[in-house]
């Protein structure tokens, strides 16, 4: 059996009868004058809408699967303007991970990871005029296990990039910044630069699962991604000519990405390279979570409820009206103009990340 889905929640309408597959993400308990129900999250590819599967129903079921796939039957009520779903049944379904298509449960970025995968190889290809560099590049893109790891990859658990795909599309948002920003700097050594863009985030492929839980595995827990991207490449950079004194600036990149002590950093940036690594990835990281909390404000709402992580709430200001005629773009040494995709979709946010805030760092 394959796992197939018709509709996605989106597409949901009030009082129609839904049987259809999802993923259970959140089950809890409560009580009514009727007698015990279950509250849910279904989650699919396109969005999440919460549902009850409420007495005498909710008593066949003493736990749920939290987590896995499940098949829905029930219908979609409007409960205070909005929509939510009367479980009639909930059944878990036994399928192969390799029958599923992850791509129709899971959020994922807009942009499919190959491809952005493969805007990273030619920027190597294009920028990269030291050999052992490219061929360090090379032999790790091109690495099955890491090659497969990066495709599926998370950015972060739930901060930013919290997506299939999502550790690709930051990576490459922070490369073409620190191109950008290098362009404005001639003594700053672009090729070290792209290389440590590239790798910066390399061990949160291991750090984070990047299946339904998405959640920070043994490594991720006790060692980090700092050091287990570090742990990575050393291997590969012991096959290289690569200088001692541009593997140890190139190690400094790496593990000083996240700035301040505070924010999880080993050391604090001491180059010009470091620098602008570390604001690159900085800007790109709330550049996303920003984008994403006001993506999913309602039409008349301005202000994001109060982030943690940012320690301010976001506005929805008025945007300047598009011209008819497209602004001319100037690309980066031949490069096409790049933008930021985003989700329709908020992911929670209960977790620091990335420089943000204190506390346990994706």
């Amino acid at each position: 059996m394959v796992a197939q889905k018709k509709l996605f929640i989106p597409d949901f309408q009030a009082g129609a009868k839904i049987d259809e597959i999802f993923v259970l993400v959140e089950a809890r308990q409560g009580q009514a004058r009727n007698g015990p129900y279950w509250q849910v999250r279904l989650q699919d590819a396109r969005g999440a809408l919460d549902g009850k599967i409420w007495s005498p129903a909710s008593q066949n079921y003493p736990e749920l699967p939290v987590g896995e796939l499940v098949r829905v039957c029930g219908a979609v009520d409007l409960f205070r303007e909005q929509m939510q779903l009367r479980i009639d049944c909930l059944e878990p379904l036994t399928i192969a991970p390799e029958e599923i298509d992850w791509s129709l449960f899971l959020p994922r970025s807009v942009r499919e990871p190959e491809e952005m995968l493969l805007e990273i190889e030619e920027l190597c290809k294009r920028e990269l005029l030291h050999g052992p560099w490219r061929k360090l590049c090379r032999k790790v893109l091109r690495e099955p296990e890491i090659r497969s790891r990066l495709l599926l990859a998370p950015g972060a658990k739930s901060m930013h990039h919290a997506y299939i795909g999502g550790l690709l599309e930051h990576t490459l948002a922070v490369c073409r910044l620190c191109m950008a920003i290098s362009e404005l700097y001639p003594k700053v050594d672009r090729e070290i630069l792209l290389v440590a863009a590239i790798f910066h985030d390399l061990g949160k492929a291991w750090e984070l699962s990047a299946g339904i839980q998405r959640d920070y595995t043994d490594p991720g827990r006790l060692l980090g991604h700092i050091m287990l991207g570090i742990e990575i490449l050393e291997p590969f950079l012991a096959r290289t000519d690569i200088s001692p004194g541009l593997k140890l600036h190139f190690k400094h990149l790496l593990i000083s990405h996240h700035g301040e002590y505070a924010y999880g950093s080993p050391r604090r940036p001491k180059t010009m390279e470091a620098l602008i690594l570390h604001y690159a990835d900085n800007l790109d990281a709330k550049v996303n979570m920003t984008a994403l909390l006001v993506d999913a404000l309602p039409d008349d709402t301005s202000w994001t409820p109060y982030q943690r992580s940012l320690e301010r709430q976001m506005f929805r200001p008025d945007q300047t009206p598009k011209p008819e005629t497209k602004r001319p773009s100037t690309p980066i040494r031949g490069e096409r103009p790049g933008v930021l995709n985003f989700l329709d979709q908020l992911q929670s946010a209960d977790a620091p990340d990335n420089g943000v805030a204190a506390g346990e760092h994706e």
